[in-house]
């Protein structure tokens, strides 16, 4: 028996280490999916790739911007962070649009049978 399909919302995180010049590498993806209350971010960062992309970049920064949201999705609290009740909530802020190095690009949605495999399946196919 298949099981039945859930709709979702992701977004993907980009590192764009030059604002100014609006190229950015594809580091992470956050999933939501509201019918069965998931909400995670899985990320890879190519410290490779984004060294030849942009020498400068503070990857310990990057990564540790990456470790908050997830933390954030996860709902776990520390001084600083936002408390933000619902999945969806946090899902609304992670995903809006901000100016900073890593950025989260457009929304889009899918369907999927289990929403955590799919983020695996995401972060393969559109950062690794």
């Amino acid at each position: 028996m298949t099981s039945p399909l859930l709709s979702y919302q992701y977004v993907v995180l980009r590192c764009v280490p030059r604002v100014d010049r609006d190229e950015f590498i594809n580091v992470g993806v956050i999933i939501y999916c509201q019918s069965v209350d998931f909400l995670d971010c899985a990320f890879w960062i190519n410290s490779e790739k984004l060294r030849s992309f942009s020498p400068h970049l503070d990857l310990a920064s990057v990564d540790a911007t990456l470790e908050t949201v997830q933390a954030i999705c996860r709902g776990e609290p520390a001084p600083g962070r936002p408390w933000l009740d619902g999945l969806g909530q946090r899902f609304g802020w992670i995903a809006a649009p901000r100016s900073t190095v890593v950025q989260p690009g457009p929304v889009h949605g899918g369907l999927t049978s289990d929403p955590a495999v799919e983020l695996q399946r995401l972060l393969a196919r559109l950062v690794g």
